[in-house]
């Protein structure tokens, strides 16, 4: 009886939560920092758009609870050119120049470039730890290849999940992360978000959250 209880109380802890992305402009509880937002339908999947614009954008759900947990998305952003797309997921959100990410550069799936290459996924906590610092400061560290590669111009599915301190990124799948990196953020929890980069647009469906105690 003591394990059936202990069983139901795990099950019931770890609260699975599909988040609409297309409500966002018309559920107010969706929240848009610097971008502009459209639901399209492209390549069989009904998704949310977000605009190409300067700076950065972050589109979340205002007064979602998020700490530990899981969070699965459907990504597509494009191959060319390149530094043009940079996608990605928001997590611990306090507004729209406050969170963690994980976002990917497309444009470098299958550079032949080694450099390149080895520049496809990238944690930031924004905002003390940027790209470019932790670049500088931390090379190879905070960024790395996906492997098998994506298909830049193709849909992705990326999995994070996040047991503090650490955060480990899965693609397409894949057993093995592509990354794992210990959160730069002394936050603990915040809202779940999507992310696009400096001048980028991108495309989300199937945003799904498993919180976990």
């Amino acid at each position: 009886m003591m394990l059936v209880t202990l069983v139901a109380c795990l099950a019931a802890a770890q609260t699975a939560d599909t988040l609409d992305v297309t409500a966002v402009g018309k559920d107010p509880g969706w929240q848009v920092s610097g971008r502009t937002t459209s639901v399209v339908d492209t390549t069989g999947k009904r998704a949310l758009k977000l605009s190409e614009a300067p700076g950065m954008g972050v589109v979340w759900l205002k007064g979602y609870d998020f700490g530990n947990g899981v969070i699965d998305v459907d990504i597509l952003g494009r191959s060319q050119p390149v530094q043009g797309s940079f996608v990605g997921v928001a997590f611990h959100v306090v507004d729209g120049q406050t969170y963690e990410a994980v976002y990917f550069r497309p444009f470098n799936f299958r550079a032949m470039d080694s450099t390149r290459h080895a520049h496809a996924v990238q944690y930031v906590s924004h905002p003390g730890f940027p790209w470019p610092k932790l670049r500088s400061e931390h090379p190879g560290q905070y960024e790395a290849p996906v492997i098998p590669e994506p298909d830049g111009d193709a849909w992705f599915h990326a999995r994070i999940v996040i047991e503090r301190p650490k955060v480990s990124v899965f693609v397409n799948g894949a057993a093995t992360p592509a990354l794992v990196v210990n959160e730069l953020s002394d936050r603990a929890r915040g809202s779940i978000g999507l992310w696009v980069g400096e001048g980028s647009g991108g495309h989300f469906a199937n945003l799904r959250v498993t919180r976990k105690p």
